[in-house]
This record gives structure tokens, sequence and C-alpha cells, in this order.
């Protein structure tokens, strides 16, 4: 099989340089398949966990980072301002399994430029792709209209933001403040902001609670 990574982009066309970051090998695998269809992309990077893409991308400042939300059980959310620091030219394109635009709200809210689940089509990825890499914002189309209908308005005080809903998720599955903390990379101070503002939210703080609100939410099983 050809490396992509050699393929010379189109004539006329810009170079997208590229860098893939997700934990499972076979998914990675398929995307670089995928944008190697399109001569104009050049693969420089892989990364499978959270670290080894903040060193990934500092390294080869892409044009675009497609990033997995979650690597080796660590989320990739927290970090996507450093990876902005670390290349300020990059753009970030979401590729991910989680549906709930609450993520996709969060993503972009921190500097991501595109969100696109990985059920997408193989030509949604290269237009995806392509257009962050222009400068544009990129929501894949039917997660964009639920984005538009489902944005929370100053009265709904049990809309929690992707990070509270994380919280919400490994309180209701028993972790501890400390755990969560290491878990998403934060400090235990602002694990305890995140759970003060889920109990005035949603008027919950048992552990009962937290997995009764959980499991109505669809964040754990």
């Amino acid at each position: 099989m050809d490396d992509p990574s050699s393929t010379a982009p189109r004539p006329g066309s810009r170079e997208v340089t590229v860098v893939l970051a997700d934990d499972h090998l076979v998914v990675r695998a398929g995307m670089r398949l995928l944008l190697a269809q399109d001569p104009a992309f050049r693969i420089v990077a892989e990364s499978a966990t959270v670290p080894d893409t903040l060193e990934a991308v500092r390294r080869t400042r892409p044009r675009v980072l497609v990033l997995d939300l979650t690597m080796a059980g660590k989320s990739s959310l927290p970090v996507i301002p450093a990876l902005l620091t670390a290349s300020p030219g990059t753009r970030i394109l979401v590729l991910t399994m989680q549906e709930d635009p609450a993520f996709a709200r969060e993503a972009l809210r921190t500097g991501a430029a595109g969100y696109l689940l990985k059920e997408a089509a193989a030509e949604e990825l290269r237009a995806a792709a392509h257009q962050v890499a222009g400068g544009a914002t990129y929501v894949q189309p039917v997660l964009g209209a639920r984005l538009a209908v489902e944005m929370p308005g100053p009265a709904d005080q049990e809309a929690l933001t992707a990070r509270e809903a994380e919280v919400l998720s490994l309180l209701a599955l028993g972790h501890t403040n400390q755990e969560i903390a290491g878990h998403l990379y934060v400090s235990v101070r602002t694990v305890e902001s995140h759970r003060a503002r889920i109990r005035d939210k949603l008027g919950k703080d048992t552990r009962a609670e937290l997995i009764a609100a959980a499991r109505e939410r669809g964040l754990v099983a």
C-alpha cells in the first residue's frame, strides 16, 4: 500500500498537513485511507493519547488536527486550548461518537473548528477537513440542527455543560473528586466547583440522586 504522506498534492492546490489523534489503531488506519484519496492531504503524525497528541502538534504544527474526544480513558476537551497555544495555526476537527450537542458546544467554545460524528460518510470527512483548513467552521448538519434547537435559554436551569455532564457521569459511577480530577486533567477544586453547579442546577447531591440524574440523561447505563 502506498504511503499517503508521500502523495503529492494536486497541481494548484495547497497541501494540508494533518495529525490523526485516536486511541484505536483501526480507526486511525481508516481515516488515513480516507484522507489519502485526496492528494491535498498529507499525514504528518499519529497519536493515541492526549499527551502524545500535544507533543505531535508541537513538533509538526499541522494545519488540521483530527481529534477524538476520549483517548486512553482521558478526555481531550480540556487540552484543546493548550493544543491551540502550542500551534496557533492548527485547526482542530473533532471526530467522535459523542452525539450529545453539549459536547459539540463545549468543543467549539474551547476552540475547535469543527465537530463531526464517526458515522459520517468518507466524503464528509474530507470536506470537513478542507473546510476547517480553509478557516471556516464545520458542524455536521444533523448535529448543527440539534445545537440550534437544544441551545439552553436562561430559564433552563437543568441544562448541563459538557464538562458538567462528564463530572456527573463519573460521580454516578462512584469516582471520588480526586479521581475525577485526575481523569479530566483538572484540579480537585475545579471538580468541586462543577459538582456545586450540578447540585444547584439539578437539586441533587447524594450518590443515589446523581445516579438517577445521570441515567435520565443517558450518561450511564
